[in-house]
């Protein structure tokens, strides 16, 4: 009744010799030119790898294993591409998988998320760009990674009409998020008639990719184009937020102490009208998880809705904008404080709420963002809309008493050769307006 030893290394029914196979799978390596910026999922084992042929490109096709599920691997790709300049131009659905889509210089990265079935969807589509395929068991998911540097950037579209963060569009999808574009400072061509120095912190703020248009306002709107910023234009709260997660981030890069940290796709939401399907989840969700926003995780039960597409106001601008500049608790304030500090005469009509947060900024010194926003002024109109313009002002400069750093000091950063030495810390500025 022995085993016989000849089955050992012996292909049967049984689906071959898995120790031959398990051999081969740990000597698969990455190929040499596999760009380092792409992040690896650490819980992931590379499989195999296949050459990619397209019409003035080339690259490799990767595919993996892993034993965590779906929604880990996913979540991490996105959390990767968007905390590290990538433009995403196609994100997976919630229940069908797909693929995730990003972009960065020549470079583009197909990664491949499976759906919940064991199937095998590798069904050719017609696309410039190869389908790759992927599918999970109960133990094991597997995806693939595909990587693709464009050799003819002549021909690339330009970064003005790069896509950022736009979701894939499923019309029975509620709240289907819109199209957004990143644009550079060069291509804004409504910004003549702002003063010179709100021009220059929006062409900053478009150099570091913070600032996007609507494309679906766009298309409403017969005489606005993705080169126009409309300045003017309230902003809605929405958008403001993703500004602000968004700057903060850019801005201090180099300092992951200081980043608000993007909500996963699988959070609870905070709130009712901003589902895991809208665009900006994953930004208004970190700001209620981070406690930077009233909502029902601060327990504030007036705060149930967040109203995404309402106007942002200004003493929610400031509200939301202060805890970000001094990093510490805010100081007690009262009705006389507001009055005695600014001097408004509508100091009666800003929200209790938002007193500490006004005399906080009031403290900060010309490095305030009511002086630098709005300028001198004796009125606050405290719910007047706040303009795109001013919300890209208020979001140029985080920092208080003298410490802190502007998004032309990050672009300086940005640009400046990698050194050995330590982290860069924030330097002090006598004003913002640099």
């Amino acid at each position: 009744m022995a085993a016989d030893p000849n089955l050992k290394d012996s292909t049967t029914t049984l689906g071959g010799s898995s120790q031959g196979d398990r051999q081969t799978k740990t000597l698969v390596q990455l190929p040499q030119d596999f760009p380092p910026e792409i992040p690896v999922y650490p819980e992931a084992q590379l499989q195999k790898i296949e050459p990619v042929t397209v019409p003035s490109a080339q690259g490799q096709l990767t595919s993996w294993s892993s034993s965590d599920p779906i929604n880990m691997i996913e979540s991490f790709y996105q959390r990767g591409f968007n905390s590290n300049g990538w433009q995403i131009s196609s994100v997976p659905t919630d229940t069908a998988g797909g693929k995730l889509v990003a972009r960065k210089n020549d470079l583009e990265v197909t990664v491949t998320i499976p759906s919940g079935a064991t199937s095998d969807n590798s069904q050719a589509t017609p696309s410039a760009t190869p389908t790759v395929k992927g599918k999970t068991t109960a133990s094991v998911t597997e995806f693939e990674i595909q990587y693709i540097r464009n050799s003819a950037n002549a021909t690339s579209p330009s970064p003005a009409k790069q896509e950022v963060a736009k979701p894939v569009e499923t019309p029975e999808v509620a709240n289907q998020p819109a199209q957004v574009t990143s644009s550079p400072s060069q291509e804004f061509t409504d910004l003549d008639k702002l003063p010179l120095e709100l021009r220059q912190h929006i062409k900053d703020l478009a150099a570091l990719g913070v600032l996007s248009v609507d494309k679906s306002a766009t298309k409403q709107n017969s005489n606005a184009s993705s080169t126009q910023f409309e300045a003017n234009k309230p902003i809605t709260r929405r958008e403001f937020a993703r500004w602000l997660v968004a700057a903060n981030n850019q801005i201090f890069a180099n300092r992951p102490g200081q980043q608000i940290r993007l909500a996963s796709d699988t959070s609870q939401p905070a709130f009712p009208d901003v589902p895991r399907s809208d665009r900006d989840f994953q930004s208004i969700q970190a700001l209620a998880e981070a406690g930077l926003i009233p909502s029902p995780l601060t327990g504030d039960s007036t705060a149930a809705l967040f109203r995404p597409d309402a106007p942002l106001t200004r003493e929610t601008l400031i509200f939301w904008k202060i805890p970000l500049d001094t990093r510490q608790a805010l100081p007690t304030a009262s009705l006389d404080t507001v009055k005695q500090t600014w001097g408004f005469q509508d100091a009666t009509k800003i929200d209790p709420k938002a007193w500490r947060t006004v005399v906080a900024d009031f403290q900060n010194g010309e490095q305030s963002n009511i002086r630098r926003v709005f300028g001198y002024t004796t009125l606050f109109q405290p719910k007047k809309p706040v303009t795109r313009a001013e919300a890209a002002a208020a979001i140029w400069y985080f920092g208080s008493q003298g410490e802190g750093l502007s998004a032309k000091e990050a672009l300086q950063l940005k640009t400046q050769p990698s050194q050995p030495s330590a982290t860069p810390e924030a330097t002090p500025s006598s004003s913002p307006r640099q």
